[in-house]
């Protein structure tokens, strides 16, 4: 929770201006105090009416303003937080972050402040991946700003690349990660596995899945928000690695299961990697080249990681594992939970029109020994979040504000 945590939103000028509407939507909901700076860029997208009404408060954009500057001065706004956030963190203002340069209000105060300062990047893929936006990502990092995201997805320009806003649920678990009071986890250590496995055919092709690891990197970060000293082994995807998280990355379902119990004793495990179960017995050293026919693969089962930790000597207090289902969803969840030794089993339908891989919704069952228990469709930000607090109530007992 954010209760009595000032954030001081500063909203730049990009098409993704209109995700921080429901940011700051979500912050209140948390009880936080929001106040917001709005630069004329950011104005072209999102009106200052719309700000100060979900705000509840004046909304500031004009360094020279004789008004603002008699009420509360820029020092005072840089000041009177615990928290700067940046979203949408535009090119241009991380090129003025990064210079030092104090042009208008936004910059000003992000040049004034000594408060923590996070950054939301959002721009076109090429425009992320030039060397200038990069060098001045890596002054800033070294300066100790916090980062999250982008992500990969659809742009406003029709393309599609690294470089999309995170989404409000994704910023929201970032603030509580730097200011959020409440860390029941801490002096717990949490194992994630999350994203596909890729099982070698050749050395240019491989047996996957669509798992785009967004669950799974969403559970880490939230229960590092919490204070679990967190390790997060996934397989390949193209998300960022979550803040504070330390990350494992491997390509195979051997290579997952040889990282996670290098990584023993923890307290919890959650198993959210789609994990694929069959491997290729002898992968080719030289690209298969058509013939005509199509080569005859042998197939022998990849190891079991959830089992494996459910019943192996250092298994952690609290085991849970994800079912990827495409019917009788609920049935099957009961069925391996009782097979694979775990304590919980989190369902999803992962069928044809459902858009769970690769989306960024989710609709789950959480199945343990009393039964199932089924949650509205959410955020994948959401549900790590919702079950990263059902994991701290499970481990230490009920938390504030549940």
């Amino acid at each position: 929770m954010l209760r009595d945590k000032r954030i001081l939103l500063v909203i730049a000028g990009g098409i993704a201006a209109y995700k921080s509407l429901d940011l700051i939507r979500r912050l209140r909901e948390r009880g936080a105090a929001v106040r917001c700076v709005l630069t004329k860029g950011g104005a072209q997208f999102v009106t200052p009416l719309s700000v100060s009404t979900l705000s509840r408060d004046k909304v500031f954009g004009d360094l020279w303003s004789l008004t603002d500057e008699s009420e509360i001065g820029h020092i005072r706004l840089a000041r009177d937080c615990d928290l700067v956030v940046v979203a949408p963190a535009t090119a241009d203002i991380l090129a003025k972050m990064a210079t030092g340069l104090a042009d208008d209000l936004a910059s000003t105060v992000l040049l004034a402040t000594d408060k923590p300062i996070l950054i939301a990047p959002a721009m076109n893929f090429v425009m992320w991946d030039h060397p200038a936006t990069q060098e001045n990502l890596e002054k800033l990092g070294a300066r100790g700003v916090h980062r999250v995201g982008p992500g990969e997805g659809a742009l406003a320009e029709g393309e599609t690349g690294l470089g999309r806003m995170s989404e409000p649920m994704e910023i929201l678990a970032a603030i509580e990660e730097l200011v959020g009071a409440e860390r029941p986890l801490k002096g717990h250590r949490a194992l994630v596995t999350s994203g596909p496995t890729y099982e070698p055919i050749d050395p240019v092709r491989f047996i996957g899945n669509r798992s785009s690891g967004k669950q799974g990197h969403a559970i880490a970060a939230a229960l590092a928000a919490l204070g679990a000293d967190t390790l997060l082994v996934t397989g390949p995807t193209r998300l960022t690695d979550p803040a504070n998280v330390r990350v494992t990355h491997v390509e195979t379902a051997e290579q997952m299961l040889a990282a996670c119990t290098g990584l023993l004793p923890v307290d919890v495990a959650v198993c959210a990697a789609a994990v694929s179960d069959w491997r290729v017995a002898e992968p080719r050293n030289r690209k298969i080249k058509k013939n005509g026919s199509p080569p005859a693969l042998s197939l022998t089962e990849n190891p079991d990681i959830l089992a494996t930790l459910s019943k192996g000597k250092k298994r952690p207090k609290l085991v849970v594992g994800f079912a990827a289902e495409t019917e009788d969803v609920i049935a099957n969840a009961v069925t391996k939970r009782k097979k694979k030794g775990c304590d919980w089993i989190v369902a999803n339908d992962v069928s044809t029109g459902t858009g769970t891989f690769g989306g960024d919704t989710n609709t789950v069952h959480v199945v343990d020994e009393r039964g199932a228990e089924t949650w509205p469709e959410l955020h994948k930000a959401e549900v790590a979040q919702r079950l990263a607090r059902r994991i701290a109530s499970h481990i230490i007992g009920p938390l504030a504000h549940d």
